[in-house]
C-alpha cells in the first residue's frame, strides 16, 4: 500500500515529464531519444555529427597539461585542446569524404625514418645499423607493460597521423590551386592603371545627425539581413566595486615599532644569519660586499660613515621596513679588467660534449699552466688561445675587458675584486678551473658587508577585518534595496564595468584572472541584477550582473551603436542624391556651395582621394567609368560623389604575365590557414565546453 501511495503522489509529476517528452517528439521526433538518453549528458560537443565525449576531451586535456608542464592555465589548455580536436576531426572528415585514408604503414614509415629513431643506439644492431625488428620489440614491450614511455610514443604517433592528415588534405587542395595568365594580367592592371578625375564631394557630415531618425525596427531588420556579421556567443556584462586590502598608517607604524625593538638584540647577536631566521626576517644574509650606490640612498651616508657593528634604521625601502647592520668594512675597486684561461671538466656547467677530462685532471692542468705563466707572464695570451674553452676571450688572449662586481660568478668575482693588479691564481667555479690574471683595477672605494632585517609592509588582521566589513556592508545595502549603482554613488564608490565576458573567459578587466567571477556570472542560478561578494587575494569584490546576451544574433540594444551610423549614412545618402543631380560638375558644385576637386594618379591598389581619404567604392566606380562621362550620386564611405574621369593611363603591356601569375598562385597555395577556416566555418560545430566550467 505504501508503494502504491507513493506512485499516486508522483503520478502528476510523471504525467508532466511524459507530456513534455511527447511534445518534443511532435516538434522533432529525433529529440525523443535524446530526452531519455543519459549519454548526451556526457558529450562536450559535436563536430559534423560526431559526438565528442567528456572522457575523450578530459583525456586529451590532461595529456596536454602534462606536456605543457603546468605552464598554462586550465582555460588556455581547454581552448587549445578543443581547437586541436576540431581541427583533427574536420580534416579526417574531409579525407573520408574524398575516399582517402592515412594507413598504418604511412605512420610507421614516418616514425622509423625519423633521424632520432634511426640514430638511437638502443635500436641498432651490432654493426651500428638501425634494426627495425629491435625497435618493434621495444615498442611491443612498452605497450604490454603500459608504461609512461608507451603513452608518450602513442601520443607521438597520433600526432604524426594528425599532421599527415592535415598535410595530405592541404597538398591535395593546393595542388589544384593555380592562376591563369589572364589573372596575372588583371592583377598587373589593377596595380598600375592610373586614373585622373574631377569630382564633387558632399560629405555625410553636412547633414546633422539630429535630422535623421532611426527606428528600432530598422536596426532589427538590418541585423537580420546581415546576420553573419552579428552572430555572437553567449556573454555577460558585470559591474563591480573592489575593496583593496592595503596596509594602513597604523599598520606601518606598528611594523616600524617592532623593528625598533629588535635593534639592541641585533647589535648584540654573534650569529646574524640565525638572528634573521629566528626573528622571521623576509630577507636572508647577503654575503656580498655592497657599494654606496647600491644601497638605499636615504640611509647610504649614515651606513658608510658608520663602523663595524653599527645598526641603522628602521628605514622604509619600497614596500618594507628594514634595519641594517655593518658586518665588515673594506676597500674595493668598482671595476676590474682581467684575463683568464678556462679549463672545464666533465660535469661542469656549459661544458662541450667532447670534454672528457676529470675534475682532478682539470685541476692538474690548471696548476701546470699557472706555473708557466707565473714564470713567464708574456705566455698567458698564447696559452689562452691554445687551452681556454672560452673561445670568445681565448681569441683575445684571454682578455675579458672591464667588468663590474655583479657580472662574474662569485668565486671569480671575489678573486678579481679582493686581489691586486698583477695577481695570477687558480680559481674553481661551476664552469671549471680558471687561471685568472688581474690586469687592472679602478675607482677604489669603501664597501660594506651588511646584514639586513626586512619586514614587508602588509595589512594587519584588524585592517583586513575592517575592509571585509566595508565590503559586506555594501553587499547588504545592495541586497536590501537592489540598487547597486545608487548604493555605490551614495558611498562614493566607483563601479568598474566588465562588458562582454564569455563563458570560458578567465580574465576580468581590471582585476585579472578571476575565473570564479566569470563562472558565477554564467551559472544557471545567476540572473541579471544578481550580485555576490568574492574574497580575492588582497581584496574583496562585490560584482553585479548588468546584462546577459545569449548565443545567437546580437540584441538590438548591443548592435545599435554599430548599426546606427550605417543606417544614418544610408539615409543621408538618399537625402544628398537629389543635390548631386546636374548636367555638369560646375552646376553640381555651385548647387552644393562647394568646389570641383581633382584626383591624380589614383589606382585601385591605393584608392585614396586627395583631401577626402580612402574611398575604395568610388575609385572602383571610376576604374570602370567611361572617359569624360558624368556620373552622379555615387555613394562612398564618407559622402556622396559626382565625378568625371578625365584620363585613364594604361601601363605598358608586358611580353607575358607569368611572374604575376606565379605570385598569385603562390599566394593561394600558402593560404592553408584560410582554407581551414573556410572548411571550419562550413562545418557544423557544437561547442558545449561551458557546461563543464560553469556551475
Amino acid at each position: 500500500m505504501a508503494v502504491l501511495s507513493k506512485i499516486r503522489e508522483r503520478s502528476m509529476f510523471l504525467i508532466i515529464i511524459i507530456g513534455l517528452a511527447l511534445f518534443a517528439f511532435v516538434l522533432d521526433p529525433s529529440t525523443l531519444g535524446d530526452f531519455f538518453d543519459s549519454s548526451k549528458v556526457n558529450e562536450i560537443g559535436e563536430i559534423n555529427g560526431e559526438a565528442i565525449s567528456r572522457q575523450e576531451f578530459a583525456n586529451e586535456l590532461e595529456a596536454y597539461k602534462q606536456q605543457s608542464g603546468g605552464r598554462i592555465s586550465e582555460m588556455q589548455a581547454a581552448k587549445t585542446v578543443w581547437d586541436n580536436i576540431v581541427r583533427k576531426k574536420i580534416y579526417k572528415n574531409q579525407l573520408e569524404e574524398a575516399g582517402i585514408t592515412i594507413g598504418e604503414a604511412d605512420i610507421w614509415n614516418e616514425v622509423v625514418n625519423s633521424q632520432f629513431v634511426q640514430n638511437s643506439p638502443e635500436y641498432q644492431n651490432e654493426a651500428g645499423l638501425f634494426d627495425e625488428a629491435k625497435f618493434k620489440q621495444f615498442l611491443a614491450t612498452e605497450k604490454e607493460n603500459k608504461t609512461q614511455l608507451w603513452s608518450q610514443w602513442s601520443a607521438y604517433m597520433n600526432q604524426i597521423r594528425d599532421n599527415a592528415e592535415r598535410n595530405t588534405y592541404n597538398n591535395l587542395v593546393t595542388a589544384g590551386l593555380g592562376a591563369s595568365l589572364k589573372e596575372g594580367e588583371a592583377a598587373y592592371m589593377i596595380d598600375n592603371v592610373k586614373l585622373n578625375a574631377q569630382f564633387v564631394y558632399v560629405p555625410y557630415t553636412s547633414i546633422a545627425d539630429s535630422l535623421v531618425k532611426i527606428k528600432k525596427s530598422e536596426v532589427e531588420a538590418y541585423i537580420k539581413n546581415n546576420s553573419e556579421q552579428f552572430k555572437v556567443e553567449a556573454s555577460r556584462d558585470i559591474s563591480y566595486v573592489q575593496f583593496n586590502i592595503t596596509p594602513s598608517a597604523e599598520d606601518e607604524q606598528a611594523i616600524k615599532n617592532n623593528l625598533s625593538g629588535l635593534i639592541e638584540d641585533f647589535k648584540a647577536t654573534k650569529d646574524d644569519a640565525v638572528f634573521l631566521s629566528e626573528n622571521n626576517s623576509d630577507s636572508s644574509l647577503n654575503p656580498n660586499f655592497q657599494f654606496k650606490s647600491s644601497v638605499n640612498q636615504e640611509i647610504a651616508n649614515q651606513l658608510f660613515e658608520g663602523n663595524k657593528g653599527d645598526v641603522v634604521g628602521p628605514y622604509k625601502d619600497k614596500n618594507a621596513f628594514k634595519i641594517s647592520k655593518v658586518l665588515e668594512v673594506s676597500q674595493m675597486p668598482d671595476s676590474v679588467r682581467a684575463s683568464h684561461i678556462l679549463i672545464p671538466f666533465a660535469g661542469s656547467q656549459r661544458v662541450a660534449p667532447d670534454v672528457t677530462r676529470t675534475e682532478e685532471e682539470a685541476k692538474k692542468l690548471a696548476d701546470s699552466l699557472l706555473n708557466v705563466v707565473k714564470r713567464s707572464a708574456n705566455k698567458f695570451g698564447q696559452l689562452a688561445k691554445e687551452f681556454s674553452s672560452d673561445l670568445g676571450s681565448g681569441a683575445k688572449e684571454g682578455d675579458l675587458d672591464w667588468f663590474n662586481y655583479s657580472r662574474m660568478t662569485p668565486a671569480f668575482r671575489d678573486y678579481a675584486f679582493t686581489g691586486k693588479k698583477g695577481d695570477i691564481g687558480v680559481v674553481k667555479t661551476p664552469f671549471g678551473y680558471h687561471i685568472i690574471k688581474i690586469d687592472n683595477q679602478k675607482n677604489n672605494q669603501k664597501v660594506l658587508k651588511l646584514a639586513t632585517y626586512t619586514s614587508t609592509i602588509v595589512p594587519s588582521e584588524a585592517t583586513e577585518n575592517e575592509m571585509f566589513r566595508t565590503a559586506e556592508e555594501f553587499a547588504l545595502a545592495v541586497s536590501k534595496e537592489n540598487k547597486f549603482y545608487d548604493v555605490a554613488a551614495e558611498k562614493n564608490y566607483t563601479p568598474k564595468p566588465a562588458i562582454g565576458l564569455k563563458s570560458l573567459d578567465e580574465n576580468v578587466p581590471g582585476i585579472g584572472n578571476q575565473r570564479q567571477i566569470v563562472s558565477w556570472a554564467f551559472s544557471s542560478d545567476t540572473n541579471v541584477n544578481d550580485f555576490k561578494r568574492f574574497d580575492l587575494e588582497g581584496s574583496y569584490v562585490v560584482a553585479f550582473v548588468t546584462g546577459s546576451e545569449e548565443k545567437g544574433l546580437m540584441s538590438v540594444e548591443k548592435a545599435t551603436s554599430t548599426v546606427r551610423p550605417i543606417l544614418t549614412n544610408e539615409k543621408k545618402a538618399a537625402m544628398l542624391k537629389d543635390k548631386l543631380n546636374g548636367s555638369d560638375l560646375e552646376a553640381i558644385a555651385k548647387a552644393n556651395n562647394t568646389s570641383i576637386r581633382t584626383a591624380s594618379n589614383v589606382t585601385l591598389k591605393s584608392p585614396t582621394l586627395s583631401g577626402v581619404g580612402v574611398e575604395p567604392k568610388v575609385v572602383g566606380a571610376m576604374y570602370n567609368a567611361e572617359i569624360n562621362k558624368l556620373y552622379n550620386s555615387v555613394e562612398g564611405s564618407r559622402g556622396v560623389y559626382a565625378f568625371k574621369v578625365t584620363n585613364k593611363e594604361i601601363p605598358t603591356a608586358l611580353p607575358n604575365y607569368d611572374a604575376n601569375r606565379k605570385r598569385i598562385a603562390e599566394s593561394r597555395k600558402s593560404s592553408t590557414f584560410k582554407m581551414y577556416e573556410a572548411i571550419k566555418n562550413s562545418s557544423e560545430i557544437e561547442d558545449n565546453r561551458a557546461l563543464m566550467y560553469t556551475n
